[in-house]
């Protein structure tokens, strides 16, 4: 199907002929080549991937709050990582909803490198939460000023490292199905 598209290049001055009198070029465009249409596609977060990865959301602001400030190191690292992790979710979030996938027309086996993204999200989320319940043991020296807001850090970092192990899962189950041999 082709769209013809008349464009006004005649001159601009006071002092011009009539409209009547400007030359009209006609540009013939085909619409299905070359073109990247962006539509918001508020569907993909009705599916159990796209709730999982508004919870990783959720989870990941929690983390953030409940982890500020960072005092001990282990805390930092923790922050890091849910900082990290919360930017690059967010990225994902706008590619499904505003369909970029489907609009840029470049080679990318954009399920795979969402997979490989959130498994090693999911490691540092692993290694994370570890190490910030640990540097928040009881013998810690400042137990008792940030104690229970980093505990809740840690455990809501658990809540998180599982909801992006299950978006791994429907990932490499996807991965699996659209992979050609």
């Amino acid at each position: 199907m082709m769209t013809e598209v008349s464009v006004n290049v005649g001159p601009q001055n006071a002092g011009a002929s009539p409209p009547s009198a400007h030359h009209h070029p006609t540009v013939k465009t085909d619409p299905g080549q070359g073109q990247a249409t962006i539509k918001v596609n508020v569907g993909y977060f009705k599916t159990v991937p796209g709730i999982i990865k508004l919870v990783q959301l959720l989870f990941g602001i929690i983390c953030m709050a409940c982890a500020s400030p960072a005092i001990l190191g282990g805390t930092h690292w923790f922050l890091f990582v849910a900082v990290t992790s919360f930017i690059a979710t967010l990225v994902w979030v706008f590619v499904y909803l505003l369909g970029i996938r489907e609009a840029l027309k470049i080679p990318i086996n954009w399920i795979l490198t969402e997979l490989l993204n959130t498994c090693i999200i999911t490691v540092m989320y692993l290694i994370a939460f570890i190490v910030q319940l640990s540097v928040w043991a009881p013998y810690s020296p400042f137990r008792y000023s940030f104690y229970g807001q980093n505990i809740a850090a840690g455990a809501f970092g658990i809540f998180n490292c599982l909801a992006y192990a299950a978006g791994a899962y429907f990932l490499f189950v996807e991965w699996k199905t659209t992979r050609t041999m």
